[in-house]
């Protein structure tokens, strides 16, 4: 499993900024939701590329002889 990363940044007037490093897809909103419900309102989102993309099965096909 890859290392999911969370940063935040506090501003001087006391807004945070939350950055999501290493989830893919619509994931990243299910790990802070309850972050940011506790923070306040969400102002503003802005999805980087990784949210667009949809995680892939880990699932390997083998290929068999039968003799």
């Amino acid at each position: 499993m890859p290392q999911r990363t969370l940063r935040f940044r506090i501003r001087q007037d006391g807004r945070v900024e939350e950055s999501v490093e290493g989830v893919i897809g619509d994931s990243c909103h299910q790990l802070t939701e309850r972050l940011e419900a506790a923070l306040g309102s969400v102002e503003q989102r802005e999805p980087k590329p990784d949210a667009y993309l949809r995680p892939q099965d880990q699932s390997q096909s083998i290929p068999v002889e039968l003799h």
